[in-house]
């Protein structure tokens, strides 16, 4: 005869750090379970090095005033260096997405962080991204052309065009990268080659 198995809950702590876990971006519950047992496994140190690093994230870590990026100091070390080339700024949806265009090493402009794209369906509206913020950096003149680099998705799209509509009765060029990225693809994923050529082919909106 098969018994039911009965089902014992994980202790209190246990359970309490796989759902912090599972509600991370990216992670289910197998995956928090998993990462919930790596810890308890982890040594003492190990544990407390983690805790330290997400804690000094938060403790230390804020948005530049100029550009939005993360960053230690403001403004930023990307606004503070004067080789960068001033009359152009890439607007990206996310810090990622900066840190991917620095690894490629082929840009040498400033940038505008958006911390994410026009999306209706998610209520995320205009007025809850770093859109506006933009607009003082282009009232004097330094600033020729804007490259709108977010993702090739619907909302990427939507949010672009927003974003040309505002800022063109400024006088300033606005372009698009080039479709070399894959339609719903993330810019962070894109490859060197992949990157540079959609950099190198935009057009104007």
């Amino acid at each position: 005869m098969v018994t039911e198995r009965s089902h014992i809950p994980a202790p209190g702590p246990v359970a309490r750090l796989i759902q912090e876990l599972n509600r991370l971006p990216g992670i289910g519950p197998k995956t928090a379970q998993r990462l919930a047992y790596h810890i308890i496994r982890a040594s003492s140190d190990d544990v407390q090095s983690l805790a330290d690093s997400i804690l000094g994230v938060k403790d230390r870590i804020i948005f530049c005033s100029s550009c939005h990026n993360l960053t230690e100091i403001d403004p930023c070390d990307i606004c503070a260096d004067p080789r960068r080339d001033r009359s152009l700024i890439c607007v990206v949806e996310d810090p990622l997405d900066v840190l991917t265009m620095e690894k490629v090493g082929f840009y040498r402009g400033l940038y505008h962080v958006l911390h994410g794209v026009i999306s209706p369906m998610n209520g995320i509206g205009p007025e809850d991204l770093k859109i506006r913020e933009m607009l003082p950096r282009l009232q004097d003149g330094t600033v020729r052309e804007v490259v709108i680099g977010v993702n090739p998705t619907l909302e990427g799209d939507a949010t672009a065009m927003y974003i040309q509509r505002l800022i063109s009765p400024l006088g300033v060029r606005v372009t698009n990268l080039a479709r070399g990225l894959p339609v719903g693809g993330q810019l962070e994923y894109a490859d060197e080659v992949t990157l540079t050529r959609a950099f190198q082919g935009r057009r104007e909106l």
